[in-house]
């Protein structure tokens, strides 16, 4: 049986990922990576340190993998590529036969989101130039950022952002978290490129199907990217409140109403919006 490393392990979709191959292979067959690794302990399986700016600490952390899943980093854009670099040449000089990678939709110039989507794109050539064999999935927007809101949505009254009626086609980290299984385990899927998004659908009918399933009565009200903008940088600060301005800026201008590949990856549907807000409500309940 083959041994696959999980980058970010100790992040939401990297647990995720890790959770869904052990119920596939077994946790035995399963490595976590993570900056802090008792911050992974929790998934029981081995977990080695790797800091994506470490290049000697991921020569350590490949020894005996077979394929690596390369999550996106977090930080500033200028400084991802060279990170995601350390992990792919460390793969290589180890002996890894598959790299897959976790990228993005979106708009790749035209939106404050746009300098993350091109350093997506910039690792994505980088493993496609490997050498190794290969898998790239871009995920689209999550939706539980907007479900973990949702006190503060129910507080205001409304949904509030610059979408206006641009279209997203979210998915879920459970859903992710499926089809990169899938993605890992078969070479079938080697050499593509997938676009792991649900049915997009508009700010308004997001707000009507909170409603269906909380039974709450949300509005969506829609503001220009420059007062969104405004208000995001007040709340979250400059960096996070000018990326989460760009991604509603995308959604407006289409950039997430793409065609989903989910089946071919996942080898079912994708979810529906409403299904994975019963999903993401019934979790919630069994946590309480």
């Amino acid at each position: 049986m083959m041994k696959i490393a999980v980058t970010s392990a100790s992040g939401q979709l990297g647990s995720a990922i890790v959770k869904q191959l052990i119920k596939e292979i077994g946790k035995e067959n399963v490595v976590g990576i993570a900056r802090t690794p008792d911050k992974a302990k929790h998934l029981g399986v081995e977990v080695r340190k790797g800091d994506y700016n470490n290049r000697q600490q991921f020569d350590e952390a490949l020894k005996g993998i077979d394929v690596v899943l390369l999550l996106s980093g977090m930080d500033d854009p200028k400084k991802r590529i060279q990170q995601h670099q350390n992990v792919i040449e460390a793969a290589k000089v180890n002996g890894v036969k598959k790299i897959v990678y976790t990228s993005i939709v979106g708009d790749e110039a035209k939106t404050a989101f746009s300098p993350v989507v091109q350093s997506n794109r910039q690792t994505e050539a980088d493993v496609r130039e490997s050498g190794l064999q290969w898998v790239i999935g871009r995920n689209g927007i999550y939706i539980e950022p907007d479900l973990e809101y949702l006190d503060r949505y129910v507080e205001a009254g409304e949904i509030r952002n610059c979408a206006g009626d641009g279209k997203c086609a979210y998915t879920s980290r459970e859903e992710l978290a499926y089809a990169y299984a899938q993605m890992i385990m078969s070479d079938q899927h080697n050499g593509k490129t997938y676009n792991l998004v649900g049915e997009a659908i508009t700010q308004t009918e997001l707000a009507n199907l909170i409603n269906q399933v909380y039974g709450t009565h949300l509005k969506y009200n829609a503001v220009s990217v420059e007062d969104y903008a405004r208000e995001r940088k007040a709340e979250l600060g400059e960096f996070i409140g000018t990326i989460i301005t760009g991604i509603y800026e995308g959604i407006k201008n289409g950039a997430n109403e793409v065609t989903s590949d989910f089946e071919k990856a996942a080898g079912r549907l994708h979810k529906s919006p409403k299904e994975m807000t019963e999903s993401f409500k019934k979790a919630s309940e069994e946590k309480k």
